[in-house]
C-alpha cells in the first residue's frame, strides 16, 4: 500500500487496534428490517472504521438512515485529550454519538432552508434583490444581487475584505454586515464563487429584519424543536462546551496553492481557523455559514426531514414545494473560482453528480453539504438514505482521502444495489 504521507505529517496513536473499546453506538434497528442485511450493514461499517484507521481523525462520528431508519448511529475516537501531538491519557474524553460538533460550512445547509422557510411563509420573494430586504446592500455592483444567488454561491461577494481577516468581526454581526454592505462586489449571477462566509450573514440579517427576530430563535422554532434536536444550535452555550469535540490540525501540510485558497475563501490561514474553532470567541458568535453544532444523527435526521419532502414524524417542517425548489439544480457542473473544484450547487445545497461526485459514484441525484474538512449531510432519493460523517482532523490532502470515497462507495453500492440483486 502507497503511504501518502510527506515529512511533517500529523496523525493519531490508534492504541486499540480492533477499535472495540473506543467505539459508542446508540440506537439502531435491525437492518433487516428495512431489507439491509447484516453483512451490508458490516461493510458500510468497516468502512467508516477504515477512514478512522487512517490516524487523521481523533474523534468521528456516523450516521446512517435507510428508508426512514436509523440502521447505523456510531462514533470512533476521543472527542477531547488526543491529537496528533497528545496520545491517549487519563484526560481524553471519549467520542460518543451524543457528542455536539462544529459542521463548519456545512451549516449553509440550515441558514438555506431557513431562508427558504421565510419564502415559503411570505415573508420574501427568493427571486427579489436582497435591497428590497437589506437597504444598506446596494451599489458597488450589489444593487440587482438577488437572495437566489446569494443561495446558489453567485452574489459576487465571496470573501471579506482584505482587512477583515481578524477574529473580532465574527463576534459582531452589526460590524460583519457592515463591512459585507459597503464593500463593493460584482454584480449578481456572473461567475459561480463560493461564498465561505459572507453570504450566511447576509441571509441571517434578512431573517433578522423580515421576522424581527434573531437567527438562533428563528432556528429553534422553525427546526430545531419540530425535530427533536438536542443541540443543532449557532454557538454553542458553557453548559455544553465541555462536550463539545475540539478540532485538530492533522494530515499533510497545507501548502501553496492549496494553503492560498483557503485563506482566500477563510480570510485566515487553515491553521488559524482550526485554533480559532476551539475558542470562546467562536462558540459564543452566530456565523450562520459555519457554526452549527450538532450530532451525526441529528445532521442525518435533517436530510431525512427533507427527504420525505419536509415531513418529520406528524409534522411537516416545510412544504413540499419548499424542499423541491431548495433541491433544484441552478446552472449545471461549473468550475467554483473559490473552490478550485467543479461543483453543481442548488439554491443552497451542494448536489452530486455523475458519475462519480462529492457524495461518491452514481450520486446524481444526491443533495448535501460538504464542511471544513471532511464533514459531510446528505440524502440520496435514488437509495432511500439520509447520512452525515462528522471527523474533528482538520486535513486536505493525503491517503484519508481514498478511505473517504472507499466510505462513500460502499455506501452507495450496499444501499444501492439491492434492487440489482448484488
Amino acid at each position: 500500500m502507497v503511504d501518502w504521507a510527506l515529512p511533517g505529517t500529523r496523525r493519531i496513536a490508534i492504541t486499540d487496534p480492533d477499535l472495540a473499546g473506543i467505539t459508542d453506538t446508540g440506537a439502531e434497528i435491525d437492518a433487516r428490517r428495512v431489507g439491509l442485511s447484516p453483512r451490508r450493514v458490516n461493510r458500510i461499517w468497516q468502512a467508516v472504521e477504515d477512514v478512522y484507521r487512517s490516524r487523521v481523525h481523533p474523534g468521528l462520528s456516523f450516521c446512517l438512515r435507510y428508508r426512514g431508519e436509523t440502521v447505523l448511529n456510531r462514533a470512533i475516537g476521543h472527542a477531547r485529550g488526543v491529537s496528533p501531538d497528545c496520545p491517549p491519557g487519563p484526560q481524553s474524553r471519549a467520542m460518543a454519538t451524543d457528542t455536539p460538533v462544529c459542521l463548519f460550512s456545512a451549516s449553509k445547509a440550515i441558514i438555506a432552508v431557513l431562508t427558504h422557510k421565510l419564502a415559503e411563509d411570505g415573508y420574501v420573494d427568493l427571486d427579489a434583490p436582497v435591497s428590497r430586504y437589506l437597504p444598506a446592500f446596494s451599489g458597488d455592483g450589489k444593487d440587482r444581487t438577488t437572495l437566489s444567488e446569494v443561495l446558489s454561491h453567485r452574489g459576487g461577494f465571496p470573501r471579506f475584505p482584505p482587512d477583515d481577516g481578524d477574529t473580532d468581526i465574527l463576534a459582531d454581526w452589526d460590524r460583519c454586515i457592515e463591512r459585507i454592505c459597503r464593500a463593493p462586489a460584482e454584480a449578481g449571477g456572473r461567475r459561480v464563487a463560493y461564498h465561505a462566509i459572507t453570504g450566511g450573514y447576509i441571509l441571517g440579517e434578512v431573517i433578522r429584519r423580515v421576522t424581527g427576530t434573531n437567527v438562533p430563535d428563528y432556528l429553534d422554532t422553525t427546526l430545531r424543536q419540530p425535530l427533536g434536536m438536542r443541540y443543532f444550535t449557532y454557538g454553542l452555550d458553557g453548559r455544553s462546551r465541555s462536550r463539545v469535540a475540539v478540532n485538530h490540525v492533522a494530515g499533510m501540510p497545507v501548502r501553496w496553492p492549496v494553503a492560498g485558497w483557503a485563506e482566500a475563501a477563510l480570510a485566515r490561514s487553515f491553521d488559524d481557523v482550526v485554533m480559532l474553532s476551539n475558542q470562546a470567541v467562536f462558540m459564543d458568535a452566530v456565523i450562520p455559514s459555519g457554526n452549527l453544532y450538532a450530532t451525526a444523527d441529528e445532521v442525518s435526521r435533517f436530510y431525512q426531514m427533507l427527504l420525505d419532502g419536509g415531513r418529520y414524524g406528524d409534522t411537516q417542517v416545510l412544504a413540499a414545494d419548499t424542499v423541491a425548489r431548495l433541491r433544484r439544480p441552478v446552472g449545471g457542473l461549473a468550475t467554483d473560482d473559490m473552490l478550485k473544484l467543479p461543483m453543481r450547487y442548488s439554491e443552497g445545497l451542494m448536489l452530486g453528480t455523475t458519475p462519480i461526485g462529492l457524495y461518491g459514484p452514481m450520486s446524481g441525484a444526491s443533495f448535501g453539504h460538504a464542511g471544513f474538512m471532511n464533514i459531510l449531510g446528505w440524502a440520496d432519493p435514488d437509495r432511500e438514505l439520509s447520512a452525515s460523517l462528522l471527523t474533528t482532523g482538520k486535513a486536505v490532502l493525503g491517503g484519508h482521502l481514498v478511505k473517504l470515497l472507499g466510505l462513500l462507495g460502499q455506501i452507495n453500492h450496499q444501499c444501492g444495489g439491492l434492487r440489482q440483486g448484488l
